[in-house]
């Protein structure tokens, strides 16, 4: 039976990944910071799914945090057949409003973790010939979005490059670009349902059901709706300045509104 890594795990995509792949049969190592929250999650996925869920209480902002996953990423006696980067949160704000602390929190959780905990994985798997590797990314990286754009564009020009550089060794790598996912996160970065249009919601299972069939056919990037596949297209086409504008403007509050403090998943 294959081992999955998921961190991340306790709401949202993370969540979505954990009960999908539990009930395809796999063990699972699920990551977060809430131990509690996690105990909880891994009992009702083993008794739901009889697998093997195991804990690890690690906060992906610290370096403790990111060497304990990277030490059970590289035990080889127990290795961890497909590892899902997903944790990450947005920052209540624009540029500026935002403190640098809380802008540097969020370049070490979605670069440098994603980049060490990759590399972890990616050795012992390229060891054994086999393995996989799914980080989660954002339709923002094709937009201009601030920190949170520039830093899911790190994850997935990093993440194609990679999957080129291990094209032959048995080991894929994808980045997953979801949009707008109903989830703790939106909430926790301050965005409200009723300022992002409709149309533009994803459902979490869904989403982790089409990422898991581009997986599995090999994509090195998942844009995993249709609605956000013409987005970028349209993009790519339309006047920079006019994207800019309605990039920086969708889920957020007018200008010069105060913010509160961010919060990670």
């Amino acid at each position: 039976m294959t081992t999955a890594l998921i961190t991340g795990t306790t709401a949202g995509i993370g969540a979505a990944f954990a009960s999908r792949l539990a009930a395809d049969g796999h063990n699972l190592v699920l990551v977060a910071r809430d131990e509690k929250r996690l105990r909880e999650q891994a009992a009702d996925l083993h008794d739901r799914h009889g697998v093997e869920a195991d804990v690890l209480r690690a906060d992906l902002s610290e370096d403790d945090g990111i060497a304990a996953v990277e030490a059970r990423l590289g035990d080889r006696k127990h290795p961890i057949d497909l590892l899902v980067n997903n944790a990450g949160f947005g920052n209540k704000g624009r540029y500026l409003e935002v403190s640098l602390a809380d802008e540097l929190r969020m370049m070490k959780v979605h670069c440098e973790a994603v980049l060490r905990l990759t590399t972890a994985a990616a050795e012992t798997m390229r060891a054994r010939g086999r393995g996989g590797v799914i980080n989660v990314a954002s339709i923002a990286a094709f937009f201009p979005r601030g920190t949170y754009g520039a830093s899911k564009a790190w994850v997935v020009q990093f993440t194609q490059g990679a999957a080129k550089d291990l094209a032959s060794s048995g080991v894929r790598l994808m980045a997953l670009c979801p949009g707008f996912v109903r989830t703790e996160f939106h909430a926790r970065a301050g965005i409200k349902p009723d300022s992002v249009p409709s149309w533009m919601w994803l459902d979490a299972d869904r989403l982790v059901t089409a990422a898991l069939k581009d997986f599995a056919r090999g994509k090195a990037l998942s844009i995993p709706d249709p609605r956000y596949k013409a987005m970028t297209g349209l993009a790519k086409l339309a006047p920079r300045a006019a994207v800019s504008v309605v990039s920086s403007n969708v889920g957020r509050p007018p200008k010069g509104r105060a913010k509160g403090q961010p919060k990670g998943r």
